[in-house]
């Protein structure tokens, strides 16, 4: 059974001017998104800026979303690591605190192979009980885990539930679908690519886009779930140019910006990430107006 479907925000971690973890603010940002229909709060993934946060203050954020949502949406966290070991110590303390699952990325840098890749996701699952996403995200890891990979972790690894799929690469989806036979919950890793992949048998998103426009996310899966694909499709459509907006930068840079506008007061960067350039946040400006956002 799937952890959640639907949309899934791959919520981001505000920052204080001093480059602290805002929980203030993080706690206001989860509570809106729990009124706005989110299905689910993903924390510390690659938009909550988990690459530059220290072991502690990557758990610190985890218990902190644990405790701030109390049930009400899944909480699955972002335990990934490009060291087998450094992962299953994320993922055991994680699953103290009382996660509903872990996402967990492939290793980055490293570039295993599909056995090393299966090797490594196997002893991070074996190592808790809580159910396990893969995230394959290949532009940012360099490393690509095949569709026979993924398909054979969920078929020996009985807590590798699924995957976030955010190669962008359709074809690659379509044959994960067909080898998995159901086996697999497929989450786009993509915001304009939704409905495609559920359209493949997805079950949901884990989104960027659902930190500026939570209802509207949710609204896009819910409508495709309950058998409205016309309405699904459009709003997938009207979402698009904010989609591209949210990504003429490197993710989290525009999304951030994107809240501070909002008056979300998300907070600075942390280096090596920089702010937005002028034209960039211009053309992000218009983008949310013309969404109705801002």
């Amino acid at each position: 059974m799937a952890i959640f479907t639907g949309a899934g925000v791959a919520i981001v971690t505000p920052m204080k001017a001093n480059g602290e973890v805002n929980f203030e603010k993080f706690g206001e940002l989860i509570d809106w998104q729990i009124e706005n229909g989110t299905d689910a709060i993903i924390v510390c993934g690659t938009t909550g800026e988990a690459s530059t946060l220290t072991h502690e203050e990557h758990l610190e954020t985890i218990k902190y979303c644990v405790d701030r949502v109390d049930g009400r949406v899944p909480v699955v966290a972002g335990t990934g690591s490009n060291c087998t070991e450094t992962a299953i110590y994320l993922s055991t303390e994680a699953e103290k605190y009382g996660v509903d699952g872990l996402l967990v990325v492939s290793p980055y840098y490293n570039k295993a192979t599909q056995n090393g890749l299966y090797e490594h996701f196997k002893a991070i699952a074996d190592s808790v009980k809580v159910p396990v996403i893969l995230y394959n995200v290949p532009s940012r890891t360099g490393c690509n885990i095949l569709p026979e990979t993924v398909v054979r972790l969920c078929k020996d690894v009985d807590n590798i539930l699924g995957v976030k799929e955010a190669s962008g690469d359709i074809s690659q989806v379509a044959k994960l679908a067909a080898l998995s036979k159901g086996c697999v919950d497929i989450y786009s890793g993509n915001d304009d690519q939704i409905v495609p992949l559920m359209s493949l048998g997805g079950v949901g998103v884990i989104s960027v886009l659902s930190n500026v426009a939570p209802r509207q996310t949710h609204e896009i899966c819910q409508k495709y779930l309950d058998g409205d694909v016309e309405g699904s499709r459009k709003m997938q459509l009207e979402a698009l140019d904010l989609c591209s907006a949210l990504f003429c930068e490197v993710n989290p840079i525009p999304v951030k910006k994107a809240l501070n506008l909002m008056g979300k007061e998300a907070g600075p960067l942390r280096r090596p990430l920089t702010e937005m350039e002028e034209k960039n946040t211009a053309r992000l400006e218009k983008a949310m107006k013309e969404y109705g956002i801002l």
